[in-house]
């Protein structure tokens, strides 16, 4: 059973990763791999709309999604924008990243290797990891513009569609954590936290919410 105060808290975790961005039309468009199929809907939802005329779908598998996108998160995004109407001429396919980091890496490699032509980047993920995408993309592609995006839902409509609500605060704590730790390890840039969201990630690291911490110790 989940607290009012842990789903409180939550929320908070929830709102802060939210960028706020407003989309707008960019060089291409990066899918983050991931176990949601709606980070493609997504993606397909900004190509219509004109945001980007080339879409990069990039992630293999993570232990989420081995057994439901066996031949990689990619792979399976690019299927499900290809039903959806995308042109598969319009998509890229990086399926060798296991990490946000390398998202962003392989994928501009491959752009760099088509000459792909890029001054913005469409960056779409989960709801709950805008903000630690963006901060991800920041550090490692610092000469490009980053416009973050995801599907616009609710906390509360987002763990029922996932069916797993102590999944998702675990992630939401997980992707809180990265913001803390991951700048000390060179991995993002820094960003201030407010206070309130701060002892909302603490409280509910307290109760438990942890299966998806990272080692806070600098390999």
């Amino acid at each position: 059973m989940i607290s009012t105060q842990a789903w409180a808290d939550a929320q908070l975790l929830w709102d802060f990763q939210q960028m706020g961005h407003e989309p707008r039309p960019c060089s291409v468009a990066i899918g983050l791999g991931s176990h949601d199929l709606g980070v493609a809907d997504a993606t397909a939802d900004l190509f219509f709309q004109g945001m980007a005329p080339l879409i990069v779908f990039t992630g293999a598998t993570s232990r989420t999604t081995r057994e439901r996108m066996p031949r990689g998160e990619a792979e399976h995004y690019r299927d499900r924008a290809v039903e959806l109407g995308v042109p598969a001429d319009d998509i890229i396919v990086e399926s060798k990243a296991r990490n946000t980091g390398q998202n962003i890496r392989f994928s501009r490699a491959l752009l760099e290797e088509r000459r792909v032509p890029v001054s913005s980047v469409l960056l779409v993920s989960k709801p709950y990891e805008e903000r630690r995408a963006y901060a991800t993309a920041r550090k490692l592609w610092p000469e490009v513009e980053w416009v973050s995006a995801s599907t616009p839902t609710s906390l509360a409509e987002y763990v029922e569609s996932i069916q797993d609500a102590r999944l998702v605060i675990d992630m939401l704590v997980g992707a809180q954590q990265r913001l803390v730790v991951y700048p000390q390890q060179g991995f993002m840039i820094e960003q201030q936290v407010p206070l309130d969201v701060s002892v909302a990630y603490e409280r509910l690291r307290n109760e438990g919410f942890t299966s998806r911490l990272v080692a806070e110790a600098a390999p």
